[in-house]
């Protein structure tokens, strides 16, 4: 018998079998109500969220720092194989996290407030924080769906490019990446400030 864990996809069902074990024995079988699918939204929007931002760190904070480090002949195995596959994850994990961000803040009633930032209320409230860390949220989608990703299909070659565009391309997702990576601090703090300051 073969060791689960040596496979991604056992591992991850396995992950999630824990998961509904661990629910049913704390809160038993699932009511399937409204605050059953709040909280189903949020968990989905929170593991979303993690890929997301992981990956947004691990290119900022490790590989692009590292990749002047690695000799040229290694270089077309980041980009040809662990890049594509990381930015796979990263773009979707992205348009998860607002998806479910969004229907999140649908079921909980705070939609509308969130994207007005709470304008009508004297002080700044939940919804302001949330809404900001909305807007974050989605500027950073975007620059990850319509910036980097074409850029980055540029810079690895997936679209044929001259070299001097394939440069540009390549400074151009790295920028934008890290704009990213600047607004995610302020992003998180709006999302946890939140559920915990107002």
């Amino acid at each position: 018998m073969k060791n689960p864990l040596a496979n991604l996809n056992q591992t991850i069902i396995l992950g999630f079998v824990i998961l509904v074990l661990m629910t049913l024995y704390v809160s038993g079988v699932p009511t399937f109500d409204h605050s059953w699918w709040a909280f189903c939204f949020r968990f989905l929007h929170v593991i979303s969220g993690v890929m997301w931002i992981g990956l947004l760190w691990y290119f900022n904070f490790v590989q692009i720092p590292n990749m002047p480090n690695i000799p040229d002949d290694q270089k077309p195995a980041i980009g040809k194989v662990i890049a594509p596959a990381a930015l796979y994850w990263f773009r979707w994990g992205a348009m998860a996290t607002i998806v479910t961000g969004l229907i999140l803040a649908y079921l909980n009633g705070y939609l509308h407030e969130a994207m007005t930032l709470g304008m009508g209320s004297e002080f700044a409230t939940k919804e302001t924080a949330i809404g900001i860390g909305m807007w974050l949220g989605i500027i950073m989608w975007f620059n990850v769906w319509f910036v980097i990703w074409p850029n980055q299909k540029k810079a690895l070659g997936m679209v044929e490019v001259d070299a001097a565009a394939k440069a540009a391309a390549a400074r151009t997702a790295m920028l934008f990446s890290r704009t990213n990576t600047m607004l995610s601090f302020p992003m998180l703090y709006a999302m946890v400030s939140a559920q915990n300051l107002y």
